[in-house]
């Protein structure tokens, strides 16, 4: 165990399962205490806490529909009447919702995207900006390949509201940098989660496969390492950047 975040506190939104869990895990590995919130994944947050304590770790889930006004400011006010500070906040709740072409896709889904991706990352960081100053904390977002590329087919929704984020990051990294707040972003590409077994079919998945350098899916272990190193002090001088975690693709 690197016990170089011992003692901070972390609050992993979205992180009771797939790539959420990675990160909620790999915190406590590092010895911080970690706060991860949760919508759905009611079992998912039951087995990531279960998962820290049993390494010994400290870990605490909390329910929130973040993109409802007051929700993200209730959750910080939790974690600090709980454990009187918050050092790293990361941004991951989100989610493709369903497929859909631009050309039907519904105000509903297209507000929902926007909803559950971009703007439950600005509410989040927006309520957790006071502590963070105070701790001369991090922020890492979590956006896309997508955000790149327009994504796969039916994704154009998912695709903008995580170009989106990453706008937003470089735009929170200017604000905040002034008062020692770092600001950043991880991409992933492919990685092999409950999210691709809903959304990608195994044909597609093969395929990004053999166009990708790594020839591999990625890990949610793979996103969490670059989570974890901008969070950490080894990335101390760097600041609106985005880690593109893909393997390769769309690189050469």
């Amino acid at each position: 165990m690197n016990l170089e975040l011992q003692g901070k506190v972390a609050l992993v939104t979205g992180g009771a399962s797939g790539i959420g869990r990675g990160i909620s895990t790999a915190f406590a590995r590092e010895g911080a205490t970690v706060v991860l919130t949760w919508f759905t994944s009611e079992s998912g947050a039951a087995e990531t806490v279960a998962s820290i304590e049993a390494d010994g770790g400290k870990a605490l889930a909390i329910k929130a529909d973040l993109p409802e006004p007051g929700e993200a400011a209730r959750v910080v006010d939790q974690v600090i009447s709980t454990y009187g500070r918050l050092d790293v906040v990361v941004a991951n709740s989100g989610g493709l919702l369903q497929r859909s072409p631009i050309e039907s896709c519904t105000l509903e889904l297209w507000n929902k995207a926007i909803a559950v991706n971009l703007t439950s990352t600005f509410l989040t960081c927006q309520a957790a900006i006071p502590y963070l100053k105070e701790a001369k904390g991090a922020i890492v977002t979590v956006s896309s390949l997508a955000a790149h590329d327009g994504g796969g087919a039916g994704s154009g929704h998912y695709a903008t509201a995580k170009g989106g984020v990453l706008v937003f990051t470089r735009a929170l990294a200017k604000e905040l940098g002034p008062a020692g707040v770092r600001v950043n972003s991880v991409a992933p590409g492919l990685i092999g989660t409950q999210f691709h077994d809903q959304f990608s079919t195994a044909e597609g998945r093969l395929a990004t496969v053999n166009r990708t350098p790594l020839a591999r899916e990625g890990t949610p272990d793979d996103v969490a390492s670059a989570v974890i190193f901008l969070a950490s002090e080894r990335a101390s001088f760097l600041t609106g950047e985005v880690i593109e975690v893909n393997g390769g693709q769309g690189v050469f």
